[in-house]
């Protein structure tokens, strides 16, 4: 159910008041759950209701509808910025990915990244290898694209530049890099055509192809790539 402006406004309150006292007295005196307790139980209800969702793309488009929901409690942390724990925060962080709304999830992983807010219990990875994976992969399959995907993989690389995560995983971002900046995916032709890019992009993009199959030799499947763009440049 969405949020009244009222609720909204509770929310956010309720939400800078928890992360700066951890809980909140009504005029009774009496004490209040906190904006987390709330906003852990409605995360609890919605992911039961994720469960009945077998489709990726379905659960995705719940993910969409069920976001807004969570905007007052992250607009609250943001107001005060704990640097805390937050399963909410690593959450909806995730979900922002999966649903492909960026403009979402880019804030909320600059500030998880800050504070050093780990995934939620389900994830084996640290938060750095989530998003940089989660983020490559969107790339990688052209869910996300043109100059969202080269905006994000580039903020991407600066937030996890100092990082300690595997190098599959780093060479996948650098693979992702390069080819937001070919405008490549997957879901194209193998045999990308390197004469149909500008010298310009494919001098940008070679260097993090490159990075790729240093990180990667065996696995980073952009052989092929740097040798057509090293072919286009040196043919130039």
């Amino acid at each position: 159910m969405r949020q009244t402006p009222a609720q909204a406004h509770y929310m956010r309150t309720m939400a800078a008041l928890a992360a700066s006292a951890g809980s909140a007295a009504d005029a009774h005196g009496q004490t209040i759950g906190t904006a987390y307790e709330l906003q852990l139980a409605q995360l609890h209800q919605h992911r039961i209701a994720l469960k009945d969702i077998k489709a990726n793309e379905r659960k995705a488009e719940a993910k969409r509808a069920m976001l807004p929901e969570y905007d007052a409690y992250l607009a609250g942390v943001f107001d005060t910025k704990p640097g805390t724990q937050d399963e909410v925060v690593a959450t909806i962080l995730i979900w922002a990915i999966d649903a492909g709304d960026y403009v979402r999830a880019m804030p909320l992983a600059e500030y998880a990244l800050a504070s050093g807010i780990k995934p939620p219990d389900n994830y084996n990875r640290d938060m750095p290898s989530v998003v940089a994976e989660e983020i490559a992969d969107a790339v990688l399959v052209g869910r996300l694209k043109d100059q969202d995907a080269i905006a994000v993989t580039q903020r991407v690389l600066e937030l996890t530049a100092e990082a300690d995560m595997h190098d599959q995983i780093k060479a996948k971002l650098y693979k992702a890099a390069g080819w937001a900046l070919l405008g490549k995916t997957n879901s194209q032709d193998i045999a990308m055509d390197a004469k149909g890019r500008t010298l310009q992009v494919c001098s940008a993009a070679l260097p993090y192809l490159q990075r790729a199959m240093e990180l990667d030799p065996a696995r980073a499947g952009v052989k092929k790539d740097i040798e057509r763009l090293e072919a286009r440049l040196n043919k130039k």
